[in-house]
């Protein structure tokens, strides 16, 4: 039963799973995470201004600090299995 769901599944058109990733994959994943780099870093820049325009408390500049914290970490790690990708090619 299952051999015949992955033969048609196979002969669809689709991709399997263990194809390799094409360029344009690669590259919209890197464009992906530096949107996020991008983004973090005016949400660091801009959380003093955000906190006062907005008249909030002083641990809401912290929670954005810690936002783009974890925005950077993620893209560290998004960027870091892009380049083993590229590197088994």
């Amino acid at each position: 039963m299952i051999r015949a769901g992955l033969f048609f599944w196979a002969g669809s058109g689709q991709k399997s799973p263990m194809t390799k990733p094409t360029d344009q994959e690669i590259a919209a994943q890197a464009r992906t995470a530096a949107l996020v780099i991008a983004g973090g870093g005016l949400l660091a820049i801009f959380a003093p201004a955000i906190v006062q325009v907005l008249g909030l408390q002083p641990r809401y500049e912290m929670l954005f600090y810690l936002m783009s914290l974890a925005a950077f970490i993620w893209s560290l790690v998004v960027t870091w299995k892009l380049w083993q990708k590229t590197r088994e090619k």
